[in-house]
């Protein structure tokens, strides 16, 4: 594993926001600095209890550009932290835009909204 502590994503809109993630080299604990959107999917996925049991691998062929972009844009450095990351990101996804979007026109035109 590569060297946890790591400073970056300081862009607007992107998903730290001026601050980093890294791992507690004692307790292997995930610590993010200032509120990210790392922090908010990693505590739903917790909540969830998706994060429990870590007996699972994977394995894959990825692109260098790619995992160098999502890093940078993450503000995580270790593989294993930004894999569980994207995997948590994907399972935790409140999918609003398509509950918004099937329920358009459904408002009854004669409702008095009040304006």
């Amino acid at each position: 594993m590569s060297n946890p502590q790591t400073k970056g994503g300081s862009r607007p809109g992107t998903g730290t926001a001026g601050g980093w993630v890294k791992r507690d080299a004692s307790t292997g604990e995930i610590i993010a600095k200032g509120t990210t959107r790392f922090e908010a999917v990693m505590a739903a996925a917790d909540r969830s209890g998706l994060l429990h049991g870590k007996g699972g691998r994977i394995g894959g062929r990825i692109s260098p550009e790619l995992i160098a972009k999502a890093k940078a844009q993450t503000g995580i450095e270790a593989d294993t932290d930004l894999i569980e990351f994207a995997l948590a990101n994907i399972a935790v996804e409140d999918r609003f835009a398509e509950a918004f979007k099937a329920v358009r026109g459904a408002v009854d035109a004669d409702l008095n909204l009040g304006f």
